[in-house]
């Protein structure tokens, strides 16, 4: 195994990670639009979510470009 094969499989691996903390954001969500609760105490159960979307999106993002770099270098 060479060291690009460690960069792919290392991307894989945050990206499949940041994919199930997108799945959990989307559980959560459903979840707390499924409690019927009020206008602001939604805003303050998604403030939350958010924050692990973002970070959701960025290791997935980091993740995919390291499966490309480790292609395109391999």
């Amino acid at each position: 195994m060479t060291l690009f094969d460690g960069l792919i499989w290392g991307g894989a691996a945050l990206t499949v990670a940041g994919v199930l903390a997108l799945g959990w954001c989307v559980l959560a969500v459903v979840r707390a639009r499924k409690a019927g609760l009020d206008d602001a105490a939604l805003r303050d159960r998604m403030r939350p979510v958010l924050a692990v979307n973002m970070g959701a999106l960025a290791v997935s993002a980091i993740g995919l470009m390291l499966v490309v770099t480790g292609i395109l270098l391999g």
